[in-house]
């Protein structure tokens, strides 16, 4: 059995980590770099840099944090925020990061996600999917991917920082991104994001049932349990968490001995 891997994510704003509730409300977790570089003091396995204002703002990822960042951490690097071509990515690459996170891009440019795969390996490609609950067939409007016919929940894809709905259904598009070159997703519940109520299992048990991709469960960690319902009940490959971490609720350590307690394969 695969280790389940432990990712702290830094969620970076005007070059500060910060963190919010259903993605607004932001509040400073503090400088990014000595960030990343106590938490692969404390056991992580990997690392998320998402510049979340970059595609709302329209303008490219900070690369200096970037880079600053990736010299300082010699784990696993993922980033994402306001890339829109290929070159994009290269300079992200370039600047020291293992993977791009594509989410707004994607959205509107799907051949970006078969791009990036093709010139860099599908290893290095992870789309990020916002999603939110709805209680209604999903209407949406002309993006590709768009969900038809009615289920009793249904689960939506939103984009720029969560700011806006796109029409399309979060399990399609995620069976989308994965027959595009997709690697890995990285899926986030914007109704659970910051709640520390627990991850949402019925969006991620949908969606590792219909991909066969690692799935990062993100959005609701807040007891050492719900890391623990996210492998068990959702089949999630990692799980990752800010608040929980940033604000001392818990060290990745703890976390760790929990799973490992409960009988999951962790990297110690």
């Amino acid at each position: 059995m695969l280790a389940k891997r432990i990712i702290p994510c830094l969620d970076v704003n005007g070059g500060r980590v910060v963190k919010g509730v259903n993605f607004v409300n932001l509040t400073d977790a503090g400088d990014p770099v000595e960030s990343a570089a106590f938490y692969e003091s404390e056991g992580a396995d990997e690392i998320v840099f998402l510049d979340i204002t970059a595609s709302v703002d329209n303008r490219t990822t900070m690369l200096n944090v970037v880079r600053r960042t990736a010299e300082t951490v010699f784990l696993p690097f993922t980033v994402g925020g306001g890339i829109r071509t290929v070159d994009d990515m290269r300079n992200i690459l370039s600047n020291g990061a293992d993977k791009v996170s594509l989410n707004t891009a994607a959205v509107y440019s799907p051949e970006l996600i078969s791009q990036g795969a093709e010139e860099f390996g599908v290893q290095c490609i992870v789309v990020a999917i916002d999603a939110k609950r709805c209680e209604s067939p999903i209407q949406g409007n002309n993006l590709p991917g768009k969900a038809s016919g009615g289920k009793s929940t249904c689960f939506e894809v939103y984009v720029n920082g969560g700011r806006k709905s796109t029409g399309l259904d979060a399990i399609e598009w995620a069976k989308t991104v994965v027959e595009r070159g997709a690697g890995e997703i990285l899926l986030t519940s914007i109704d659970r994001d910051g709640t520390n109520s627990g991850y949402d299992i019925e969006l991620l048990d949908q969606v590792t049932r219909a991909v066969n991709v690692p799935v990062i469960a993100s959005g609701g960690a807040g007891t050492l349990d719900h890391f623990y319902q996210a492998i068990e009940k959702g089949s999630a490959d990692a799980v990752l968490a800010a608040s929980v971490f940033h604000f001392g609720k818990f060290k990745i350590k703890q976390v760790k001995d929990y799973l490992k307690e409960k009988g999951v394969s962790v990297r110690v």
